[in-house]
């Protein structure tokens, strides 16, 4: 069972671990108490983060009479929902499968709803008095090779053509305009996305959900998931509907070693730059940034003039192992400031206030899921691939519907005839095949990497395209 503990190393002025830099700066709400013994409810959800709070804010809100528990086995916002990069964006993992599984406009309806999902957000965190931050600059996706620029050109025009008719394509000059990275050749904007900062978020929606009456016991790990029972070493929670929604954790629940594989990423947190240094950089719209990279990088620019920067790091640990508190090896420190310092040379010497780590879900075939089994009562949310933070929230309103469905309150919804909705995806290899296969997917992402850096072709290197049919991308 994780600690509540925030214990952490430094190493030349860098805070290494102690969950991220968001609870550093932000600090973790009172401990909640944990379950007491065996008891009952309506609907138990296990899992404190975005995907279970969520779902327990919109069930209580849909249904004000239900007995919502929520079981969390450190606290809420341990893990993903407390360390990713703050992306509030329209992105959902699976959506071109999904246009040739069920057609193009299924998938439409599904990029529809990511982009009215923003909105949402933010509204929400509005009306229930949440101050995360959150400010609504767009995503800005940068291209730094011919072969970049190239997939980018492409990936704007897929994004028009799945409905994103107020997408922008900028060349090199109009994205210095916006932010001044070095090498860029272009890049592409949406409106449909925004920072935030993901601890004031999930503590701000954890008080929102316990303030309509949900009881969320922490430092409670649910050990076996079955129709009707969450069992904890505590106790057992019985109830009609019980909904995992434990995203890069999902393998440590019994007989789920499998089922989502928990990738890593880490993070930096940069200390406050000047006013000099952001005037040399721009930025000034506080867009969320990406590049085109096959092993990509994500950053925003923080409340207090910070830059938060990501990327994969190690990308996996064998046998679906989790982190430990968020620490993260010095290798991969080291890689992500070479990547702030290869779009910002002029910051070579900003110190690193704080490096860390979490995992994120991954699917067999890459596609974020909402399930709801009627036979059984046991839902399921997530394999966001690292875009959760807005796809919780339509998962969370799409577990409502169907429960709501399911008990005869309602019937089919635009969101129950989402096609991500109860996809069934095969579960992973067994070891030693899995931890071979991801190893060898990012280090030939990251040589494909270097050979377009130095490529004048604008093709996409062949060793990423084999990559990503063997990967199943």
């Amino acid at each position: 069972m994780s600690t509540r503990s925030t214990a952490n190393g430094t190493v030349n002025g860098t805070v290494n671990g102690g969950i991220s830099f968001w609870y550093a700066q932000e600090g973790a709400a009172a401990p909640r108490e944990p379950l007491p013994g065996d008891t009952t409810a309506d609907v138990c959800i296990v899992g404190g983060g975005y995907t279970g709070l969520w779902t327990a804010y919109y069930l209580k809100k849909a249904v004000p009479f239900l007995d919502i528990t929520v079981l969390e086995a450190s606290f809420c916002g341990y893990g993903a929902s407390g360390r990713n990069g703050g992306w509030l964006y329209n992105g959902i993992a699976g959506r071109d499968r999904y246009a040739r599984l069920h057609g193009h406009d299924a998938a439409v309806r599904l990029q529809q709803a990511m982009n009215d999902t923003v909105t949402e957000v933010v509204d929400v965190c509005a009306a229930e008095g949440i101050d995360a931050d959150i400010h609504r600059g767009g995503v800005l996706e940068v291209a730094l090779s011919p072969a970049q620029l190239a997939r980018l050109r492409d990936f704007h025009t897929v994004e028009a053509a799945f409905g994103e008719k107020d997408r922008e394509l900028y060349g090199a000059r109009e994205t210095a305009a916006r932010v001044r990275v070095t090498g860029a050749v272009g890049s592409s904007w949406t409106p449909h996305g925004a920072r935030l900062h993901p601890v004031k978020l999930v503590k701000g929606l954890a008080a929102a959900v316990e303030a309509l009456g949900v009881t969320i016991h922490e430092s409670t790990p649910v050990t076996e998931i079955r129709p009707k029972h969450a069992v904890t070493p505590y106790g057992t929670v019985r109830a009609p509907y019980v909904l995992r929604c434990t995203e890069g954790f999902t393998a440590s629940l019994s007989g789920q070693r499998r089922t989502w594989l928990p990738m890593n990423s880490s993070m930096i947190a940069t200390e406050p730059l000047t006013d000099a240094q952001w005037d040399s950089i721009g930025w000034d719209g506080l867009e969320t940034l990406g590049d085109m990279a096959h092993a990509y990088m994500y950053a925003q620019r923080t409340a207090d003039g910070r830059i938060a920067l990501g990327g994969r790091g190690v990308p996996y640990r064998y046998g679906s192992r989790t982190d430990n508190d968020g620490r993260t090896q010095p290798q991969t420190v080291d890689a992500l400031r070479d990547i702030l310092v290869r779009f910002f040379p002029q910051l070579a010497g900003v110190g690193i206030a704080h490096a860390w780590s979490g995992v994120l879900g991954v699917p067999r075939d890459w596609c974020a899921t909402v399930t709801l089994d009627r036979s059984t009562g046991l839902g399921w949310a997530g394999g966001y691939v690292g875009s959760g933070v807005a796809t919780t929230n339509l998962a969370a309103r799409t577990l409502r519907d169907l429960i709501q469905q399911d008990s005869g309150q309602t019937g089919p919804t635009e969101l129950t005839a989402l096609p991500w909705v109860n996809h069934r995806v095969r579960k992973w290899e067994p070891e030693p095949l899995r931890w071979l296969g991801v190893q060898t997917m990012y280090a030939a992402f990251r040589a494909a990497d270097r050979r377009e850096a130095t490529s004048r072709t604008t093709a996409t290197d062949r060793i990423a395209t084999v990559a990503n049919r063997l990967s199943g991308r």
